[in-house]
């Protein structure tokens, strides 16, 4: 059996309930409230198990954050406006954005808003972002995105709809069989099927081939499309993930920049699953609200003024930094899986009266 706390308790209710779907395994692996990946650690960074693009570079927040004031110009600049962020990890797109702003557009001052459970995550966005109080004033947190007070939004999730839950199935002679983690022979957890096929999945596929659905992100992209529809402003998602449909098992696990087994170690690597842009999208659009993209990360960010960002600092840096520049651009824009460039997308959805945004 996995030697970590999480398994035992996982195990335990296996043996009293039977095999846990995916979606379930995903939500206690990262959010269990004492043995969560989420709620126990800093996961980000060269100590940690993976890096985002806010810690690759700087100019990363600092184009979001002029993303998001160019957004906000367009919707008024008016009072009440909020700014937030879901899973802001170490606050550092945050802190790099408004940074942005003070200097390129201090007339936009939302009301800061982070969707946040860990009280590790916290601390350390505190900490990012005390330099931004006396402009953009203290910032709230909330557990949840129903927490949030109204308002017009802007609202930013740098990979985060990875990390919701997806539930998966797999093609067989008769039909569509969830997939399942139970335990194995030895006690060990251990990937199975459902003994009978899920009613309702109509979707043609080759015998053997895994379809992941994304409720949890499907249901939150709704919520906020309408919410966006109803009171205005933008959401801008970047993940990895795919615009068209397709079969493969994108479930995975990251520990110490590493891919290991989803089911080695519950509680102390992240689970992710690759992000269906197309199905959030249409999504969004049938609830109303406008839908931007998706693109791949790499136009998005050239589209923002990425390259010429890159060559304003690299005139004041030394070579080394000259340097780090240039492997920062490489890693955020290149192909292949050293780079962000097309592997990761970049969507918007937004409420009624507002152009084509930035980037799009």
């Amino acid at each position: 059996m996995s030697a970590t706390p999480l398994a035992g308790e996982i195990a335990a209710l296996i043996r009293e309930t039977g095999p846990i779907g995916i979606d379930r395994y995903m939500a206690l692996c990262l959010g269990h409230p004492v043995h969560g990946y989420y709620r126990t650690r800093d996961p980000l960074g060269a100590g940690g198990d993976f890096t985002t693009a806010p810690e690759i570079s700087q100019m990363f927040g600092e184009l979001i954050g002029l993303w998001a004031a160019s957004v906000g110009a367009e919707m008024g600049g008016g009072g009440g406006m909020l700014l937030v962020e879901l899973g802001p990890g170490r606050g550092t797109l945050m802190s790099d954005a408004l940074r942005a702003v003070r200097a390129a557009a201090p007339g936009f001052r939302p009301a800061l808003h982070l969707v946040e459970t860990s009280p590790v995550l916290r601390a350390a966005q505190a900490a990012a972002l005390a330099g931004a109080v006396p402009d953009f004033g203290a910032p709230a947190w909330h557990d949840a995105l129903d927490a949030l007070p109204d308002g017009p939004a802007i609202i930013l999730a740098n990979e985060f709809l990875d990390a919701l839950p997806v539930r998966q199935f797999q093609r067989t002679p008769r039909g569509w069989c969830e997939r399942v983690v139970g335990l194995a022979p030895d006690a060990r957890l251990a990937f199975g099927l459902a003994p009978e096929p899920e009613r309702g999945l109509a979707a043609e596929g080759p015998e053997g081939v895994v379809m992941t659905l994304p409720g949890p992100a499907l249901d939150l992209v709704r919520r906020l499309a309408r919410r966006l529809r109803d009171q205005g402003g933008a959401l801008l998602a970047i993940d990895y993930g795919h615009v068209r449909p397709g079969f493969g098992d994108t479930l995975q696990a990251v520990a110490g920049h590493r891919f290991v087994d989803p089911l080695a170690a519950p509680g102390e690597a992240d689970l992710t699953a690759h992000v269906d842009f197309a199905a959030l999208a249409r999504a969004a659009a049938a609830e109303g609200a406008g839908v931007h993209g998706p693109v791949d990360q790499r136009d998005f960010l050239t589209g923002l003024g990425l390259l010429a960002r890159a060559e304003r600092l690299k005139q004041r840096a030394s070579p080394a930094q000259a340097l780090a520049i240039e492997a920062a651009v490489a890693r955020l824009t290149g192909p292949g899986r050293r780079g962000m460039g097309r592997l990761f997308k970049a969507m918007a959805v937004s409420g009624p009266g507002l152009p084509r945004l930035p980037g799009f």
